[in-house]
């Protein structure tokens, strides 16, 4: 008989109280005050940063910090860069880039247009207020600024009911009604719940899985809404160790893209920083982290766009354990997951859904990119091997191993796989592709996916994700600015990972997608 499966969740970095501190002395440091010297601004985010050493820093003990400041009087983002042991020292940078929009920013753009008599009457109990795809929609200003407004949706709960788009300056008061895009009557998708979510909010813990007395998994975990990049990156995982050994140094979806055809809507690049209410019932040991009693319903397996929890909840199903999460993006749903087996494997998955709005219901296609920071027992002598059967030249073996940075296609055809392995000692895992994962060239949105595979050497601190805020452009993950023909063999190797979904949400509601992570030598 199996051994029990039990799971432990710590709390670790720092908390909201440790934020709200920080938020209060970057404001007031002499740099900051200088530049925000009779503006009004706001801090929309301030998250923890990997420590300036790399992978040679105390895992978990983020000290670094940026906080994010919009100067709405010049129409600027403000970027400070600081440290928790040197308050006195700021790293400050202005730029004309809009930064992702912060709760309390949506907030006050909705009730700037509950006092407005023009928007008032259609608001209330049957409409929903939701951010809008993107969540700031830009008005150019003559010397290249960019006037930050919030987009704002008002869908009606029930069918048939009209669609408002707003985009509202909150710092002058100005509400402009734009045109909702998607050309149908928006009858596809759920019902939108129109509850409260939860964004730019610290949180991450320690989460060890034991079996019996023997110590099988233990990772640190950030939630969605704390989770690095510059525009989320769902549940992010850091330090992976498999039996007390080192498989994963980060894992995360940086880069989340939608294309349309004909371009009914969008291009779009999406963020993954937005919690979305979710079913899990439980206990939180850390805010933020729910450990069920039951498996988790995200909008997928419930069929609603409601629930009790925002954050990460944590479930044994089987012989696996589970962490799980929904995000919202406008009028989409998004499920981040990893599951976590007790001999070793790694599932990453990514859901779609959607709520009523005229965009969805027409055809589009989703592209979800993981970035698998593999550090096979080392960060360095990490070697990365291909599969392919047949083998893709006569003479030939079915593994050969890759020498510089290259982008590859994946080919069922073949059964296409990868390895990583460790020089040193032979411990390796496989990249073993979804068969719903589609490929790039075949997506009907082709050249947008761009591609299914990336092996990179590892920069720190550096190639995250693409650098662009989810007002775009560009639109496209344009990974491939980070193959530039570097040695791989036995370095730190970053393999990025594309899978690609056509949605047509009148025939379904949704789809998940991931690769199986799998041990062969450990």
């Amino acid at each position: 008989m199996a051994k029990e499966i039990r799971v432990e969740i710590e709390p670790a970095g720092f908390g909201q109280e440790v934020t709200d501190r920080l938020r209060d002395e970057v404001t007031r440091h002499p740099r900051m005050r200088e530049l925000l010297d009779g503006a009004e601004y706001r801090v929309l985010n301030l998250q923890p940063l990997d420590d300036e050493r790399g992978k040679d820093g105390e895992e978990g003990e983020e000290r670094r910090f940026r906080a994010t400041v919009y100067d709405y009087t010049n129409d600027r983002a403000i970027e400070a860069v600081g440290h928790l042991d040197r308050p006195d020292e700021l790293d400050v940078a202005d730029y004309a880039r809009q930064p992702l929009p912060s709760s309390e920013e949506f907030d006050l753009a909705v009730r700037l247009l509950s006092e407005d008599r023009r928007w008032r009457d259609g608001m209330g109990e049957t409409v929903v207020a939701m951010p809008h795809v993107p969540p700031v929609i830009e008005v150019e200003q003559p010397d290249g600024r960019m006037r930050r407004t919030i987009g704002v949706v008002l869908a009606p709960r029930e069918r048939g009911g009209p669609f408002r788009v707003a985009s509202v300056d909150i710092h002058r008061g100005e509400i402009h009604e734009r045109e909702p895009r998607g050309g149908t009557d928006g009858q596809c998708g759920f019902t939108p719940g129109g509850q409260q979510t939860v964004t730019n909010t610290p949180g991450q813990a320690w989460v060890t899985v034991w079996q019996g007395g023997t110590r099988l998994w233990r990772m640190l975990v950030k939630r969605p809404a704390g989770s690095s990049g510059t525009n989320g990156s769902g549940i992010e995982l850091k330090y992976v160790d498999y039996r007390d050994k080192r498989v994963l140094w980060q894992a995360h979806v940086p880069i989340l893209n939608v294309r349309y055809d004909a371009d009914a809507c969008g291009p779009y690049l999406d963020w993954q920083n937005e919690e979305s209410p979710f079913e899990a019932n439980g206990s939180d040991p850390v805010p933020g982290f729910r450990l069920c009693t039951s498996p988790a319903k995200s909008i997928l397996e419930s069929e609603s766009d409601t629930g009790n929890f925002t954050g990460v909840a944590v479930y044994v199903d089987g012989p696996e354990v589970v962490l799980l999460s929904e995000m919202q993006a406008g009028w989409y749903r998004y499920i981040s997951s990893w599951r976590f087996h007790v001999d070793g494997t790694i599932k990453p998955r990514f859901g779609f859904s959607a709520v009523t709005f005229p965009c969805v219901c027409n055809r589009h296609h989703h592209h979800a990119y993981w970035r698998l920071d593999f550090d096979i027992r080392t960060p360095g002598d990490n070697v990365v091997a291909e599969y392919n059967d047949p083998p893709l030249a006569p003479g030939w073996d079915n593994w050969h191993d890759k020498a510089y940075e290259i982008q590859r296609a994946r080919d069922y055809g073949r059964s296409r796989k990868w390895r990583v392995t460790d020089a040193r000692s032979g411990a390796a895992y496989e990249i073993v592709p979804g068969p719903d994962d589609g490929v790039a060239t075949a997506m009907p949105d082709w050249p947008f996916p761009q591609g299914d595979l990336w092996i990179a050497r590892y920069k720190p601190s550096a190639e995250i994700d693409n650098g662009v805020p989810a007002t775009g452009p560009p639109y496209e993950a344009n990974i491939g600015n980070f193959v530039n023909g570097e040695n791989i063999h036995g370095k730190d190797v970053v393999v990025w990972y594309g899978a690609h979904f056509t949605h047509d949400v009148a025939a379904h509601a949704g789809h998940v997608v991931g690769p199986d992570l799998v041990p062969v030598t450990w």
